[in-house]
């Protein structure tokens, strides 16, 4: 008999000025409809912001405000960030300066 997988309900948290991100999916068609293997498709620089820390620490002790709010559909550098695995979902922790820009 198979063990049912059970769900973790994890919620990651980010700590001071780092943010959490789930990338968007990669197209899987070229224009031309030829499909793309997972190894020939690049991990794409776009995704929503799923969590946001408490912002950065500033010299007098306090804290600035995030520029980013969770929901926020963003561009970040292609090496930015750690990548995380939690109930088969990734994400990505990286620090809010990763980011590019933020797409409206």
């Amino acid at each position: 008999m198979a063990a049912a997988k059970k769900s973790t309900k994890i919620r990651l948290q980010p700590m001071g000025e780092r943010i959490v991100v789930q990338r968007v999916e990669s197209e899987e068609t070229t224009a031309g409809g030829i499909v793309l293997p997972d190894s020939a498709r690049e991990k794409p620089a776009r995704g929503t912001v799923v969590a946001v820390g408490s912002g950065r620490l500033l010299d007098d002790g306090s804290r600035s405000a995030s520029q980013l709010n969770a929901g926020d559909v963003v561009l970040f550098s292609s090496y930015a960030g750690e990548t995380v695995e939690i109930d088969d979902v990734e994400y990505l922790l990286m620090r809010e300066d990763d980011v590019l820009a933020v797409i409206e």
